[in-house]
C-alpha cells in the first residue's frame, strides 16, 4: 500500500511541479502571445495519464508478459530432486525477507540467467533458466535466487516503475510542447494540427525517449549492486561472487528488452552504449562484494 500511495503522489506531484514551473517560465503566455491555442494545464494531465499509465498497465501485466516471453513454466508440484530444492530455498528466503511466497518457475534456455518480476513484492515471479541450474553449484544457485529475491523485498519492479512513469510524463509532455512550437510558432498554422506538428511529436518523442533511457538505466544499476549484497546476506559473500564469477564466464542469456533490467546480467555494452546498460560491468559487482566482506570480516 506504501508503494501505491507513493506511485499515486508522484504522479500528483510531478502534474502539479511542471504546471507550476511553465507558469513560473511564462509558458502560457509566450504561446499565447504567439497564437497556440495550447491548454497546459490540460496537457500535464494527459502527459501524467499517458506516462504513468503505460508503465504502471506494463507493471501490471509483467508476469503474463514474463511467461509467455521466456517460456516459463511454474513449478506447481515438484517432480524432480532439484525443483524440490529450489522451492525450499525461495520459500526459505522468503521468510527472511518478510515477503509471501512468489511463484517459482523455470524457463527452458541453455544458458545461465534468472529474473524476478510482478506487480507487488507479495506478487511476484522468481524464474530461472535450465542452463543456470545445470552449470551451478547449489551455492551460487541459492545466491543468485537470493539476488532475484532481494530485487522483490526491495521492491524494485515498483521502483523502476515510478522512475519510468516520471520520465515517460516527461517525454509525452515535452514532445508535444515541442511539436505546438513548431506548428504554431514556426510555421504558423493556426488551423488545427498540421503536418508540422505530427512528424515533430513522433521525433522529439523517439529522441527523447532514448535520452530518458539514459535516466532509467542509471537507477538500475544502482539496485544491481543493492540485490548482490542481498544475495550475499541470504547465501553467503562468497556464494554470491563465485556465482557472479561463473556468469562472467559465458554472456548471459538475452533476455527480452522488457524483462532485461530485471535479469542477473546483460551482454556488457561498450563506450558511451554503457549509458544504456540495465547492469554494471560483472567484474564492479565482483569488486563491490569482495570489499564489503573484506570490511565485515
Amino acid at each position: 500500500m506504501k508503494r501505491i500511495f507513493l506511485f499515486l503522489m508522484t504522479n500528483i506531484a510531478i502534474m502539479v511541479v511542471l504546471s507550476i514551473t511553465l507558469s513560473l517560465l511564462g509558458v502560457d503566455s509566450l504561446l499565447q502571445q504567439n497564437g497556440s491555442d495550447l491548454n497546459v494545464q490540460a496537457l500535464v494531465v494527459f502527459s501524467g495519464v499517458i506516462g504513468f499509465g503505460g508503465a504502471f498497465i506494463s507493471l501490471a501485466i509483467s508476469k503474463w508478459m514474463a511467461k509467455r516471453m521466456t517460456g516459463a513454466v511454474v513449478i506447481t508440484s515438484p517432480s524432480t530432486n532439484m525443483e524440490k530444492w529450489l522451492i525450499k530455498t525461495v520459500e526459505k528466503q522468503a521468510k527472511i525477507v518478510g515477503i509471501k511466497m512468489p511463484e517459482v518457475a523455470i524457463f527452458p534456455s541453455s544458458q545461465m540467467n534468472a529474473f524476478a518480476t510482478g506487480m507487488s513484492k507479495n506478487k511476484a515471479l522468481v524464474a530461472v533458466s535450465q542452463g543456470l541450474l545445470d552449470s551451478m553449484a547449489q551455492g551460487e544457485i541459492e545466491a543468485v535466487v537470493g539476488h532475484e529475491m532481494s530485487h522483490v523485498a526491495n521492491g524494485d519492479m515498483v521502483t523502476l516503475t515510478l522512475i519510468q512513469g516520471v520520465v515517460n510524463t516527461f517525454v509525452v509532455f515535452l514532445s508535444r510542447i515541442i511539436g505546438h512550437v513548431v506548428d504554431r510558432v514556426i510555421l504558423k498554422n493556426n488551423r488545427g494540427y498540421g503536418i508540422g506538428y505530427f512528424v515533430t511529436v513522433i521525433f522529439t518523442q523517439i529522441i527523447l525517449s532514448i535520452l530518458a533511457a539514459v535516466i532509467v538505466m542509471y537507477f538500475s544499476r544502482k539496485r544491481e549492486f543493492v540485490a548482490d549484497t542481498g544475495g550475499a546476506d541470504l547465501a553467503g559473500h562468497q556464494n554470491m561472487i563465485n556465482a557472479l564469477k561463473r556468469l562472467a564466464q559465458r554472456e548471459p542469456e538475452p533476455l527480452p528488452e522488457q524483462l532485461a533490467a530485471f535479469g542477473i546480467g546483460e551482454k556488457p555494452k561498450k563506450g558511451l552504449m554503457h549509458l544504456w546498460s540495465s547492469h554494471p560491468p560483472l567484474e564492479d559487482r565482483i569488486e563491490a562484494l569482495e570489499k564489503r566482506a573484506m570490511n565485515r570480516s
